[in-house]
């Protein structure tokens, strides 16, 4: 029976006419709904026609997280007084019920795309609703950029809803232009009529340290948790309390030990039996409760018997090294439409009340939305899903936010490597393969290319812990997780066998139906005849799951295999360092396949969560495509190093010297390297030669072409111009030493033009002053300047020029201190002189100090001298 008293206390009910019109006129909407408003349990009832007196039609919705998945499912049953599987069925990973009577069907994203990419036509689905699009995930991203394409060229009938509580609405109706007509698709708004909030900010104290990476200040997790203990006291209801990750709430939780009230962790990897009860609301004895949760309970779900929401402000995101292919969690600050979604959970039963652990004053400066999650994960599979969808680019598909260049090569570069795209970026039948595997494109290849090797069995198990990473509890030794999950009976183990199954059957598949080729073989091992690739990798490593996990692990990530360095820690091939976790047992492997390693922008090397020990036989075969022989002609130490290498990645796997007979060019190219790395001190450079190149460089500024511009980094570009022939005679850091650099600046002189010739003449090296001596001037400043004495330039009116610039004069007293500085000598006779002679004539009484120097007689000498002379 269907409950419509609760279908009637639903505020978003009043919008639905307003989204059947819209739907029925131009096929597509963007409904925007605060939380708690019922729109994503209402809305999908009325488009199927399961409640009103709408057509009947089968409805997909679609949401970021399996949890919300199934909570969603298990609610629209219950209004309908029915059991989930039935009329509203659901779709996650592993897990679906649902069938032929099913109108609604609640799925991941991730699911919507796999049958997208099998059924591009959707056949027999009338509406797709895709739900809590502000919170930007790649997977949802995509989905809505495939459906626009499919309602663009297959289906034109297919109904398309963009539905959120905070998000950009008019963003979404542009990109949802509608196709009968164009222009933007219609918003559909609806009021919230909810019980509503009050918020209240609980500043921390001063002096809590900012998150990196995935740490987090314990002082902000003890005020988060005293923040818990007051909002007990002083509100009624159950508190649902927001941390960045389950750390945090193992932390937080611990220091709640001893509250009134049950304190109930909620995260992505809880047991299902801990997420059930989460969301079936208190038990008999009606204890308070604290729920601990993660992003997770941001949105889709209702968490029955909370009035409270704590809120720490943080919020993780990850961000990627494309370079390395390495990845790591960030702690930021959330952003405020998240913490609306946060804030409304507290109000959706009753009043409700939400303490925002942060200043009032910081709360203007957060981020509007999240980050897209295109702008900053690893893009592999989704490259891999535009290739396999025809646009191996993403060029023409719609999305809000285009992906970034850089990680779209990097990407693509990856699925080359795993022979997952051909040349130009196409997707090949082993792509197509990998797509439909449900799993990152690497642990695709690991499972393809191992189940041969090891088995279908053993390499879904090892794939199935790579696509999952173990709790941390399990330990940083695959191996040993391995054999955790196998016997264990927490949340992990139980869906680790799920999906395990679930791969041993793709794989099977995959290689072309029944059992796979490797797991035949192992099968047969058992009586004796153990298969080429089962015996290899066995005897590689001495046998069983070692030589497997570090396998399948090596397979999937082949630029973290990590052979050990003698000054300690690893080189992974990849050129990342990387370290262990104090007391590890696996220091003690000369070689590592890196499973799960992250660096913060603070670590010089990553941190190693979890790998398995191999030996180099299996490093080269899963990393064979990154090895390479040859000689090796470089700057190292100092000075040019010649050598033959065999090398995987960054790894030096044998070197040996190499003597006479290098090739010229290579040597040539090193030392320029050498230029490159120190400069050109490595040069020869006399006063004479520095000056030469003052002097060039002034006139390149005041005059341009054809003077030279001699700056480091052109004079190093243009080395085939003034140093050889000396840089091709050289071999070595000696030899660069030797060579005159003022001999060879010289050849950069215009010659050609004639105006070489004048080089003395617009920038001498010396200018003759009044006295007679010839000065020299320095060019190394903004300026030429000329430092001389005082009484040698009396008698000159005009200051020197260089190439027509006035020259600064640095006036020296007699013992060659600065006087003055002028590059006015006119004025200063007149104006500053006076000062300087009234300061320094009783100092230096042997000196001539006339009343007028610009009459007077220069000199080099004193006045007794000068009088002698006369």
């Amino acid at each position: 029976m269907i409950r419509n008293d609760a279908l009637d206390r639903l505020p978003v009910r009043h919008a639905v006419p307003e989204l059947l019109a819209a739907l029925a006129e131009r096929g597509a909407a963007v409904l925007s709904a605060p939380p708690g408003t019922g729109k994503t349990t209402l809305v999908p009832l009325a488009l199927a026609g399961l409640i009103g007196d709408g057509p009947a039609r089968r409805v997909l919705v679609a949401e970021p997280r399996r949890m919300a998945v199934r909570a969603a499912a298990r609610r629209m049953a219950w209004l309908l007084g029915e059991e989930v599987g039935g009329t509203v069925g659901f779709s996650v990973r592993g897990e679906r019920r649902a069938g032929a009577a099913t109108r609604v069907e609640v799925v991941t994203t991730g699911i919507l795309l796999q049958r997208l990419q099998r059924d591009p036509e959707l056949a027999g689905v009338d509406v797709v609703l895709l739900d809590e699009c502000h919170e930007r995930h790649l997977d949802a991203d995509t989905a809505m950029a495939f459906l626009v394409d499919v309602r663009a060229t297959l289906r034109p009938e297919l109904k398309l809803i963009a539905a959120s509580a905070t998000s950009d609405a008019e963003a979404w109706a542009e990109l949802l232009t509608v196709l009968e007509g164009g222009g933007p698709a219609p918003i559909v708004w609806s009021k919230g009529e909810g019980h509503g909030y009050a918020v209240r900010f609980a500043a921390p104290p001063a002096g809590i340290r900012p998150a990196h990476g995935t740490w987090v200040d314990p002082a902000l997790l003890r005020h988060v948790a005293s923040t818990v203990r007051l909002a007990l006291e002083r509100h009624q209801g159950d508190v649902l309390c927001f941390l960045p990750g389950t750390g945090e709430i193992a932390r937080t939780a611990g220091l709640l030990d001893g509250v009134d009230a049950e304190v109930l962790q909620l995260h992505g990897r809880a047991p299902a039996a801990v997420q059930d009860a989460v969301l079936r609301g208190a038990g008999p004895g009606g204890r308070r409760r604290v729920v601990l949760s993660t992003s997770v309970a941001e949105s889709s779900l209702t968490v029955p018997g909370v009035r409270i929401v704590v809120d720490s402000g943080l919020a993780r995101e990850p961000r990627t090294d494309h370079a390395r292919g390495l990845g790591s969690l960030a702690t930021v600050p959330v952003s405020t439409a998240a913490a609306t979604q946060r804030a409304g959970r507290s109000g959706r039963e009753a009043a409700g009340v939400v303490y925002r652990c942060w200043a009032e004053a910081e709360d203007g400066s957060r981020a509007r939305f999240p980050s897209p999650e295109i702008r900053i994960a690893d893009l592999a599979d989704f490259a891999l899903r535009a290739a396999c969808w025809g646009d191996p680019t993403a060029e023409g598909l719609a999305l809000l936010d285009a992906p970034p260049a850089g990680a779209m090569a990097a990407a693509r570069a990856v699925l080359g490597s795993i022979g997952a795209v051909d040349g130009d970026g196409r997707a090949t039948e082993r792509g197509v393969r990998m797509s439909r595997l449900g799993l990152h494109p690497r642990l695709g290849r690991a499972l393809l290319d191992g189940a041969p090797e090891v088995g279908a069995r053993r390499a879904a198990e090892v794939v199935a812990l790579l696509s999952e990473e173990p709790p941390r509890d399990y330990g940083d030794d695959l191996v040993a997780a391995w054999r955790t999950a196998r016997r264990g009976a927490d949340g992990y183990g139980a869906r680790w066998r799920a999906e395990a199954r679930r791969l041993e059957r793709s794989a099977g598949e995959a290689v072309g139906g029944g059992a796979a080729v490797g797991e035949r073989s192992a099968g047969e091992a058992v009586g004796g005849g153990a298969a080429v690739g089962e015996r290899s990798a066995g005897e590689a490593v001495g046998g069983g799951d070692d030589a497997v996990a570090g396998l399948v692990t090596a397979l999937a990530f082949p630029e973290r295999v990590a052979r050990a360095r003698e000054q300690g820690g690893y080189l992974m091939v990849s050129g990342s360092g990387a370290r262990l976790a104090e007391g590890s047992r696996l220091g003690a492997g000369p070689w590592l396949a890196v499973a799960v390693a992250d660096r913060t922008a603070r670590d010089a090397t990553a941190r190693v969560r979890l790998a398995a020990v191999v030996d180099e036989s299996i490093a080269c075969r899963a990393a064979g495509h990154l090895r390479s022989t040859g000689e090796e002609v470089r700057w190292e130490d100092g000075d040019v190093v010649a050598r033959s290498v065999d090398r995987l990645g960054a790894v030096e796997l044998t070197v040996r010297p190499l003597g006479a007979g290098v090739e010229p060019a290579l040597v040539r190219e090193a030392l320029l390297d050498g230029l490159r790395r120190e400069g050109l001190g490595l040069l020869r450079w006399s006063r004479e030669a520095g000056e030469l190149r003052e002097r060039l460089a002034f006139l390149h500024r005041e005059l341009g072409e054809p003077w030279p511009d001699v700056s480091e980094g052109t004079l190093i570009d243009r080395a085939g111009e003034w140093l050889e022939p000396e840089l091709s005679r050289a071999s070595r850091r000696a030899d660069l030493g030797r060579i005159d650099a003022g001999e060879a600046l010289r050849r950069l002189l215009p010659w050609a033009s004639g105006e070489a010739v004048r080089l003395d003449e617009l920038a001498p090296e010396r200018i003759e002053v009044p006295s007679g001596s010839r000065i020299r001037v320095e060019y190394g400043g903004e300026r030429p300047v000329l430092a001389v004495k005082l009484q040698e330039m009396f008698g000159l009116a005009e200051t020197p020029r260089v190439a027509g610039l006035p020259v600064l004069v640095h006036l020296l007293s007699p013992a060659g201190r600065p006087a003055a500085v002028t590059a006015d000598l006119a004025s200063f006779w007149r104006d500053g002189y006076r000062a300087v002679r009234a300061e320094l004539r009783g100092r230096y009484p042997k000196h001539p100090w006339p009343e007028d120097p610009s009459a007077a007689v220069p000199t080099r000498h004193t006045s007794a001298r000068l009088r002698g002379e006369r």
